[in-house]
């Protein structure tokens, strides 16, 4: 009978006096990735509860668009001047959300995204009996730099634990609650303005942000494809930044995100003037209720998740920015219905765009998304904040036709970085 051979082990200081003995290095064992998969209730409760928080997010950031002419005459500041309102806010979440990204990865995603959200609804509280415009001022920076805690992490959870076959729908259910959020906190500000005055509008959103705030944290599954870092190591994260930009697909990425949403973000922040004067005169509510654009922008961007995953992110990217373009120009019609129409088109483009661009910087990304998708999102605000400035001066130069011209001129350039990218993913 024979005797079986058991296997013998070796230190590496026995092999140079054993030339018959290969020294091969064993790996540890990873264990597999647990993602949440399509179907399931972990999955359903993440992606209700990061709408929610995107909804929060975009409701509590844009909340105060519609209100920029009420501004401009309460507080005796230009056009220009009220979009600091919104400016400021953008401007400071875009740095802010650097820091995010380095703290969520020793805090943890779920524990950051919630302190953001119960901290920016609670400034929004205090902007709704801010004494003056400064003192407004002040509270809407601070409230854009807490809700940095948000974007970026929450496009970092989505594609560190969604399964890779249903990232780009998680993507778009997750915009599409930024562009609802988005929608709501407009409409509401804008018709309770109408018939009380902006304060209680104010109020009224920071009671909204403070209930999905609390549903956030209820829903959301605890994170299981990420460890914390013990400690802050500045080093790692300068070269976790710097190494996105070696991956020339990336660069490209960022300046569509900066680009798209500077145009979009100039739409709205001029459109209000345009529309509450002459030939138009529509009121504040009735100005409030263009902002219900917005429901298709929701229906868009989670479509273009599915055709993303489904046709291919590269064929959906340069057709979002040519129906935003498309939009642009349409605006410039004077029928009111007309110019309706063009912010639906813009609206519907943007989201398309953004969608499917978020989910390519999860894709393309090597490593450390979560500071790959900060860059993005740091691009992405700061487009909201210098353009949607800018677009205040061409306001002032010629009106609409100049702001027009400003908004076809930035998504040039964002076509032609779309069709850059896809040349060069594919290579």
């Amino acid at each position: 009978m024979s005797r079986a051979v058991q296997p013998q082990e070796f230190t590496a200081s026995e092999v140079p006096s054993r030339p018959e003995l290969i020294l091969v290095k064993a790996e540890p064992s990873l264990e597999p990735r647990q993602f949440l998969t399509r179907g399931t209730p972990a999955f359903r409760r993440a992606t209700i509860a990061l709408f929610l928080s995107g909804f929060a997010t975009f409701s509590l950031l844009y909340c105060v668009q519609p209100l920029m002419p009420i501004f401009s005459a309460e507080f005796g500041v230009t056009p220009a001047a009220s979009s600091l309102s919104l400016s400021l806010s953008t401007g400071f979440l875009a740095f802010a959300i650097f820091g995010a990204a380095a703290v969520s990865e020793s805090l943890g995603r779920r524990s950051l995204m919630f302190i953001s959200l119960l901290g920016a609804a609670l400034c929004t509280l205090i902007c709704a009996v801010a004494p003056n415009w400064h003192v407004l001022l002040v509270f809407r920076a601070l409230e854009g730099f807490l809700l940095g805690g948000v974007p970026a992490v929450a496009m970092t959870y989505l594609a560190e634990e969604i399964e890779p076959r249903g990232l780009g729908g998680a993507m778009g259910l997750y915009i599409a609650g930024n562009a609802f959020g988005g929608m709501a906190g407009r409409v509401v500000t804008g018709t309770i303005a109408e018939f009380l005055t902006w304060r209680p509008a104010l109020a009224a959103v920071g009671i909204l942000g403070l209930i999905a705030a609390t549903g956030f944290l209820y829903l959301l599954p605890p994170s299981r494809n990420f460890t914390p870092r013990k400690g802050f190591n500045a080093a790692f994260h300068v070269g976790a930044w710097a190494s996105h930009f070696r991956n020339p697909a990336l660069p490209l990425l960022f300046a569509i995100g900066f680009l798209v949403m500077g145009s979009f973000v100039t739409v709205y922040n001029y459109a209000g003037f345009r529309l509450v004067a002459d030939p138009y005169d529509l009121s504040q509510t009735e100005l409030g209720l263009i902002f219900t654009a917005y429901l298709f922008g929701i229906v868009a961007s989670w479509a273009a998740g599915l055709l993303g995953d489904r046709i291919g992110h590269f064929t959906v990217l340069p057709a979002g920015v040519l129906v935003a373009a498309l939009g642009a120009a349409v605006t410039l019609a004077t029928p009111l219905p007309l110019v309706i129409l063009g912010i639906v088109l813009v609206t519907i483009g943007f989201f398309v765009t953004h969608s499917v661009a978020s989910a390519l910087v999860g894709r393309l990304a090597h490593g450390t998304k979560g500071h790959a998708s900060s860059l993005y999102l740091l691009a992405y605000y700061l487009g909201s904040s210098i353009a949607g400035s800018v677009g205040g001066y061409f306001w002032l130069a010629d009106g609409w036709s100049a702001v027009v011209f400003f908004i076809l001129a930035m998504l040039s350039v964002c076509l032609v970085s779309a069709f850059a990218v896809a040349r060069l993913a594919r290579r």
